[in-house]
């Protein structure tokens, strides 16, 4: 279908030429229906941090209707809003990026994926040693932070690598610059990564370099995550048959193992991201732009930071302005979130929450309430829709709301 023949008589968009996906990595709206089975019960990202800092200065998202989703003091509700607004429930059995992003993109994972509270089993450590040709420090749930003042002295000594795990199904393994480049970090998460099979099917292995000297550690932005691929298939498998070109900027491709992408492009911060993202919106070659903004989650969410994080939504929100008045009018605009992760709670890890929608493109004549939506997976289908795409996914399309 060419982009003439997808608008009605009346000129009316029926159909567009490209689309942005932007996830605000850890922003969520409010706890979940289930939020009990996870712990969360309270947790509410953004609302909970703009009463802790006394309110948010978010003109742009407000504009959008962002008050219209969630209470959020200093963000009020708009009547006549700019973009369509709606929240999201998660479907799949978990709350971490993983399972966010690919319930997006339509695989809703239905069994959770195993995590190690107390270390990973011995034996798993003993072939995880062997296969490396040295023993690790460890091995225990931390704060990535603090396990780094804790035993970096002793890895800079040693050499081994600190091997730490979160309440998500991550294993991260955590090297100074000094004794490990970051092509041997890269190798030993590749060899954790082939060991991890089920049952030990871990979501993500990640890289943790770190720099600095005892007493001043600090990690550095080479952080690398190595993924399963997903257990099902994607709209990015469909779109990539369909030969649509996918851009995807930040942590995105790293979620996917790179499975149906045309181009990965790796950012070191939000702000980095938003400008590959307004970039790229100024060409048209891509049909999808799939964008995730990272620092919400690991540098102030899960370091509970509530000032850092509402400075780093306000930074994002003048950035969002640029990129709005910048965008083709044949291009659609989704704003939403993979899971919440609360800055100012006790946890210092992921929130089982709502996410937030926003659905904005320039020809947008009637703007309104999506709803709440059941799943994430609406947003694969309203994207699948929107290109023809035949594959089928969970969740219901909004494509045609978005008048």
């Amino acid at each position: 279908m060419t982009w003439e023949q997808a608008r009605s008589c009346n000129g009316v968009l029926k159909h567009f030429r490209s689309v942005i996906c932007i996830v605000l990595d850890g922003v969520g709206v409010g706890e979940a229906p289930d939020a009990d089975r996870f712990g969360d019960v309270g947790s509410n990202s953004l609302g909970n941090t703009a009463r802790r800092v006394g309110a948010l200065r978010l003109p742009a998202l407000e504009q959008m209707g962002l008050g219209n989703v969630a209470d959020i003091a200093g963000v009020v509700p708009k009547r006549r809003a700019t973009a369509c607004w709606g929240k999201m429930a998660p479907a799949a059995a978990g709350k971490d990026s993983t399972a966010g992003h690919w319930e997006l993109m339509g695989c809703v994972l239905r069994e959770p994926f195993p995590t190690y509270p107390f270390g990973f089993p011995e034996d798993l450590v003993d072939a995880f040693e062997q296969a490396m040709g040295r023993r690790v420090l460890g091995n225990r749930a931390a704060s990535g932070t603090l396990i780094i003042e804790e035993l970096g002295e002793e890895h800079l000594r040693t050499g081994c690598p600190i091997v730490y795990t979160s309440q998500d199904s991550v294993l991260q393994i955590a090297a100074h610059e000094k004794v490990a480049s970051l092509e041997q970090l890269y190798r030993m998460c590749e060899i954790a990564r082939r060991l991890l099979v089920p049952p030990h099917g871990v979501a993500r292995v990640i890289a943790r370099p770190f720099a600095g000297s005892v007493g001043a550690f600090y990690r550095t932005p080479a952080r690398k995550d190595f993924s399963l691929p997903p257990v099902g298939p994607t709209l990015l498998d469909a779109m990539t048959e369909e030969t649509r070109t996918i851009l995807a900027i930040g942590k995105i491709g790293q979620l996917f193992a790179e499975r149906g992408i045309t181009r990965s492009i790796s950012t070191t911060n939000n702000r980095d991201g938003m400008n590959q993202t307004l970039q790229a919106s100024r060409n048209r070659e891509w049909d999808f732009i799939f964008v995730n903004l990272v620092d919400f989650d690991t540098m102030w969410g899960h370091r509970n930071d509530p000032r850092a994080y509402a400075l780093g939504l306000e930074e994002f929100d003048s950035y969002l302005n640029g990129l709005l008045h910048a965008m083709q009018g044949d291009a659609l605009l989704l704003i939403t979130s993979d899971h919440g992760n609360d800055p100012t709670t006790e946890s210092t890890d992921h929130s089982r929450e709502y996410v937030p929608l926003l659905a904005y493109h320039p020809a947008l004549r009637y703007p309104a309430s999506l709803g709440t939506r059941a799943t994430f997976a609406d947003v694969a289908s309203t994207i699948a829709e929107n290109f023809d795409i035949r594959s089928s996914f969970p969740g219901t399309s909004f494509l045609s709301q978005l008048s």
